[in-house]
């Protein structure tokens, strides 16, 4: 019932089914010339701006509001991040030019494990512990083509309020730093609306998906880029652990409660 005490005109489901459906058209409508145009910079040679574009945008179509804090470092940087969401990455990807390093299954999305390949996401196992030697020079890789590279090293998702332990295993990819660069943590903070978004629990992608796509209205994200710390004097255990008590301050800091 509406307030007016009057049936609802759309039973919720489809009202959510309409909404789904505007925002993967808009998706599809900001990805055609995107990709066009990515394609086009690649063959001229020239760096893309499109990925960053097109994420850009995509979190705004999402729903998404963004507002960042503190200053990016734009060049000789990996970023460290907390992490809510599959929708963590346009907002980040929106924000700086970097390369994100994702959990191999993404890979296999429809559109989404593609699109990811066009931004040189690089695809590790949380299960292959015997590939890790592997997937650590990966992320060498990526950080040696003098690109921004994004880590979520917590491994999975939270509610934005927690911080799990940080998997220090692919932080081995800066023990030592194949060239010198600086580690920036990241603190994404979720309004209330956005907090109930959180990828948590059993809930699979698709579901995720359809309740962050099929919600009414929009939600606010805060950017946070934190002080910059060199990790040349530290092994990749204490690289970890710097960082996530960069990261736990933060969060302390923005939700008013200790975070641990």
């Amino acid at each position: 019932m509406n307030e007016g005490g009057k049936p609802r005109s759309w039973p919720t489901r489809a009202e959510q089914r309409l909404r789904l459906g505007a925002r993967v058209a808009w998706l599809t409508a900001l990805a055609v010339p995107h990709i066009a145009l990515h394609f086009a910079w690649r063959l001229a040679g020239r760096p893309s701006p499109w990925p960053r574009a097109f994420l850009r945008a995509a979190a705004r179509a999402c729903g998404v509001h963004v507002t960042i804090v503190g200053a990016p470092l734009t060049r000789d940087v990996f970023f460290v991040a907390n992490h809510l969401s599959w929708v963590d990455i346009p907002i980040l990807g929106g924000a700086v030019e970097t390369v994100f390093v994702a959990q191999d299954k993404i890979e296999d999305w429809p559109l989404i494990g593609w699109l990811a390949t066009l931004n040189d996401t690089v695809f590790v196992s949380r299960t292959d512990r015997a590939g890790v030697a592997g997937q650590i020079a990966l992320v060498r890789d990526a950080i040696a083509d003098a690109r921004p590279v994004t880590l979520f090293p917590e491994g999975t998702t939270t509610d934005g309020r927690s911080l799990l332990p940080f998997k220090p295993s692919l932080f081995a990819a800066l023990d030592p730093p194949p060239r010198p660069l600086m580690i920036q943590p990241v603190v994404l903070a979720f309004d209330d609306a956005g907090s109930s978004l959180a990828w948590i629990g059993v809930e699979g992608g698709g579901d995720n998906a359809f309740r962050v796509l099929s919600r009414r209205g929009t939600f606010h994200v805060t950017v946070h880029f934190l002080r910059p710390f060199d990790p040349a004097p530290l092994d990749r255990k204490g690289i970890a652990a710097e960082a996530r008590r960069r990261i736990a301050e933060g969060l302390s800091r923005v939700n008013g409660t200790p975070c641990r």
